[in-house]
């Protein structure tokens, strides 16, 4: 508990005093747009560390040098708590955002924040709306600022960590219109900090694993028409690998 509300007040102080950060990040931002990206992003992992530190989050960051280095990609990975994305913007080597749900857009500070590091908010009830976020998605990754999704659509509350809700398959389109690779991520601890014991937050060993990019173009016919499928049986492989080399699980028959 003591953990919980520590984190909870070092959030709220670094909101509040963050302000005449925001404002000087407004003013670089109306002359330099990337610079006003990289320098928000820079602050917010350095508060997310402390954080994670706080937390007792240890991260084990595998597959790493899968991410291109020359280009925007679309991340895909599986989701079990909001650690998961402390964990990967702290991990993630260039720009990027997340995908978040309409209503965090009305949090004050927090939400100015997360545009400031370039979050996308999507409206799950109004298709017109979504559409525009995927064109706003689209003109991210072009202008070189990767996205980062998670096809569940929600936190997953299941027990393993292998019974994924079903990927949405629309959650692809992003990389499908702007012809960036692909980059499964799969995560697994996050959900063992906080979501399992709610309020009450614990010391976890997290593993965050980037798998090999791939682009929706080249897969094959029957994977072209599924996309979201396919990465999620991606993902899920790579955890399965991960948790058996935890010892956690048994080999299947």
């Amino acid at each position: 508990m003591i953990r919980f509300i520590l984190v909870a007040a070092t959030v709220i102080i670094f909101l509040i005093l963050s302000i005449p950060v925001i404002i000087f990040e407004w003013l670089t931002g109306k002359k330099d747009r990337r610079q006003r990206d990289i320098q928000s992003l820079a602050v917010v992992q350095w508060i997310f560390r402390i954080i994670l530190r706080m937390a007792g989050v240890s991260i084990t960051v595998k597959g790493k040098e899968n991410i291109p280095s020359d280009q925007a990609v679309l991340y895909v990975g599986n989701h079990r708590s909001y650690f998961d994305i402390l964990v990967g913007y702290v991990t993630v080597p260039d720009l990027m955002g997340f995908v978040a749900k309409k209503e965090m857009e009305k949090i004050p500070l927090l939400s100015t924040w997360m545009k400031y590091v370039n979050c996308l908010f999507l409206d799950r009830k109004n298709l017109k709306e979504g559409l525009k976020t995927i064109l706003t998605g689209i003109d991210q990754v072009k202008r070189g600022v990767s996205v980062w999704i998670f096809p569940e659509g929600t936190r997953n509350r299941e027990e393993s960590p292998l019974d994924l809700i079903p990927f949405k398959e629309g959650s692809l389109k992003i990389a499908e219109k702007s012809g960036c690779p692909v980059v499964p991520v799969a995560i697994t601890g996050t959900a063992e900090v906080f979501e399992r014991q709610f309020p009450r937050m614990l010391p976890s060993q997290v593993t965050i694993e980037f798998g090999k990019p791939f682009y929706t173009k080249e897969l094959e016919p029957e994977f072209r028409k599924f996309p979201g499928a396919y990465v999620e049986n991606q993902i899920k492989a790579m955890l399965e690998a991960e948790l058996k080399s935890q010892g956690k699980i048994s080999d299947r028959a």
